[in-house]
């Protein structure tokens, strides 16, 4: 029997249908085996698989949203659903409408979900070290408030992500967030010459904070070091493997 997929949840999103999930309950074969929900580097009929069984672990019978992903901070607000070739570019979505699980799609970078339960109203947002730095969160949460949202209601969960331990970046990424913000240093720690390691779930869930969202947690999953759980980017770059999956956060409400 095929394993079911693993969606981490967080007690602070109870009030929506959603999961964290990775690896496990898939049909993808080879390098890419488990639960890849991307098209990119595998058969189309077994992302479309594993999408769905993403979906029904989460909120079956919901109609799947996600964006043509672009790294930035562009927040998409769904209000019908859209066929897949037809999806917008952007790196976050937000609803208030039941029946509707947003998504987007991690292979490192943060995955963020958020939920204003007392609105009614809930977003997902990919956060890699670009999104992050330009503000997807912060306008994630103004488009959540253009919906009726407060953003001291508002509970952000940052998912599985690459962990500072597996993060090594340059100077010049670190000088770019320093720039930014000295107080940013905290999220850096000195590694060999020339080179850091950064910490993007805290510098993600710090920028929330910021942003005054009223609850804020991290699972603290490195999406690098655990194989066996998770896709990641970076993993396959350093092993220099032809492709890589990609892992799928969800949040939905459901239907009235």
């Amino acid at each position: 029997m095929m394993d079911a997929p693993e969606a981490l949840r967080h007690p602070a999103l109870a009030g929506a249908a959603h999961g964290f999930l990775g690896r496990k309950g898939g049909v993808s074969k080879g390098l890419l085996a488990g639960l890849n929900v991307s098209y990119a580097d595998d058969d189309p009929a077994l992302t479309s698989e594993n999408r769905a069984r993403a979906v029904a672990a989460v909120l079956p019978g919901a109609a799947l949203q996600t964006c043509y992903q672009i790294h930035s901070a562009d927040v998409v607000t769904v209000t019908t659903p859209w066929a897949d070739a037809d999806r917008p570019r952007g790196d976050a979505l937000v609803t208030d409408r039941p029946g509707i699980v947003l998504g987007v799609l991690i292979a490192d970078c943060a995955p963020v979900l958020f939920h204003d339960a007392t609105a009614g109203v809930i977003g997902a947002a990919h956060a890699g070290w670009k999104g992050a730095f330009t503000g997807v969160t912060d306008s994630t949460v103004e488009a959540m408030e253009a919906l009726g949202a407060r953003r001291e209601h508002i509970a952000a969960v940052v998912g599985p992500c690459i962990a500072q331990k597996s993060y090594e970046v340059d100077a010049a990424f670190e000088a770019r967030f320093l720039e930014q913000s000295a107080e940013n240093a905290r999220f850096f720690k000195a590694g060999r010459a020339g080179h850091a390691w950064f910490d993007l779930e805290g510098y993600t869930a710090a920028r929330l904070r910021d942003a005054g969202v009223g609850q804020i947690a991290m699972l603290g999953e490195d999406t690098y070091a655990q194989e066996a759980r998770f896709y990641s980017f970076r993993r396959a770059t350093h092993r220099a493997e032809p492709g890589y999956g990609r892992q799928i956060a969800l949040i939905g409400l459901a239907a009235r």
